[in-house]
Formats: structure tokens, C-alpha cells, sequence
């Protein structure tokens, strides 16, 4: 039975979304703290009787959230939130903890509380999390690409690229300056190899650079437009469920 749930939550409008699905799922439910900081939800774990679960953002303010388990003994079932691409949180259902990638829609929340109510899932205290936290540590991130050219090889700089676009299963560069280079990696893979505060994943198509972005458009069905820099017939139709996701990326 899920009675008392703690939310840890530094953005307000995520923390009201969980508090609104919350209510409407387990309205006997008592949210009993919405905690936005690392040293806060210390205190707060240091001096109160544990929930029944705790639904947890990963980055908050001020650093990870896995900090907290570093200076107290969280007893309660935690669930991770996350803006965080799925391929970098294979980790967490590896060493069983659970998670629900932003934003958070009722019926995968509703999932998830079910297993804590079944206690399918372990405690913090019970898992190793030395594979989820390297995931988070500092990466290097690919700056140029090497290209066959004639009866060599070019290199094109990260830097030029305004976006790639896949089409027929062939990945494209286009750049800056209007040229466009075949690129041999799949768009999974430059998903993984580009800075994510540079290149944002629109959808299955496209990956563009937050410099190649003129101006963002209302689209229906509560989906956005990208309009892109010196290429006005391309159209980038960012998906309703990635829409926030956008925004905040732009808004940081």
C-alpha cells in the first residue's frame, strides 16, 4: 500500500505534474515532503520516519542525487525520474531500481508504484550502482569526424555541423555553409558520441545543434516546429511528448 511518498524534484512544474498524478492514482496517498536539493532532502531523511516510496530526480541543483545516499541510510523504495536517454539507463534496471524518463505519463507511474507495493524492487542500500554512476561522470564528446576524400581523407569539425539528418538508413551532416557529408555512424550511435547540451535528438530524423535553431513554433497536437537557420524548407516536428523536454534543453 503506498501512503506516505517523499518527491525530490528541483523543477516546480515537474514536482506538480508527480503531485497531480499521485492524487489522481492514490488519492488516500499523503505526499509528505517535496524536497528540491541535495542537502535539503539529507536533513529532511535525517530527522523524519521514512515513506513508502520516494520518487527522486536524478540532477537537481545541486549535484546528483545519488549524493544523498552517500551521507544517509535511505530506507524507503526510491524511483529515479530522469530526462536522461533510455540507452544510459540500462544500468539502473540492471541493478534494480526503477525509473521513468520525463515526462512522466500515469500509467507508467502507476507501473512502477505497483512493483514497490509488491516489493519487486531493492532499496538503495541492496544494489551496486558503481555502473550507474559512471554513467554520469564527465565523458569526452566527438569534436570532428575523418572522412574519406578522393584518395584520402578530410576532416569535418563538430563545430560546422548544424544538424544531421537520416534518410534511407544513411546518416548526413548538413553544415554551416550550406554543405552537406555522408556520415558512416547511425543515429543512435552520434546520439551517444555528441554533447548533449549542443545537439538535442528532435526525433527519429533529426539531431540538431542549439545554434542551427532560429525560432521554435506551436504545431498541433501540442507538438513544436524548428525552424532552422539558412534552411527554411527543412521541417522539424518535434514530438508532444518531447516538447518540455525541448524547451527545458533551450531554457538551460
Amino acid at each position: 500500500m503506498i501512503a506516505k511518498v517523499v518527491i525530490i524534484e528541483d523543477e516546480k512544474p515537474n514536482a506538480d505534474r508527480l503531485k497531480r498524478l499521485l492524487r489522481a492514482l492514490y488519492p488516500d496517498a499523503e505526499i509528505v515532503a517535496v524536497l528540491d536539493c541535495i542537502a535539503e532532502s539529507v536533513k529532511w531523511f535525517s530527522y523524519n520516519p521514512h515513506p513508502d516510496v520516494v520518487l527522486m530526480d536524478v540532477r537537481l541543483s545541486d549535484g546528483l542525487s545519488f549524493e544523498i545516499f552517500d551521507k544517509v541510510n535511505v530506507t524507503a523504495p526510491v524511483i529515479f525520474t530522469t530526462a536522461y536517454d533510455e540507452y544510459a539507463l540500462r544500468a539502473f534496471k540492471h541493478n534494480g531500481i526503477d525509473y521513468l524518463l520525463k515526462p512522466i505519463e500515469s500509467d507508467e507511474l502507476k507501473i512502477a508504484l505497483t512493483k514497490v507495493e509488491q516489493n519487486q524492487f531493492s532499496v538503495m542500500q541492496n544494489v551496486s550502482l558503481g555502473s550507474v554512476l559512471d554513467l554520469f561522470k564527465p565523458k569526452e564528446y566527438r569534436k570532428r569526424f575523418l572522412l574519406p576524400y578522393r584518395d584520402g581523407y578530410k576532416t569535418v569539425m563538430l563545430e560546422d555541423v548544424a544538424f544531421f539528418y537520416s534518410e534511407l538508413k544513411i546518416t548526413h551532416a548538413k553544415l554551416r555553409d550550406g554543405q552537406e557529408e555522408t556520415i558512416p555512424q547511425t543515429m543512435e550511435e552520434l546520439e551517444q558520441q555528441l554533447d548533449p547540451k549542443l545537439f538535442f535528438r528532435a526525433n527519429r530524423q533529426f539531431l540538431v545543434h542549439i545554434d542551427a535553431i532560429a525560432r521554435v513554433h506551436n504545431y498541433f497536437n501540442g507538438k513544436l516546429k524548428l525552424e532552422i537557420k539558412k534552411n527554411p524548407a527543412v521541417e522539424v516536428v518535434v514530438s508532444r511528448d518531447k516538447a518540455m523536454l525541448l524547451k527545458n534543453w533551450l531554457d538551460f
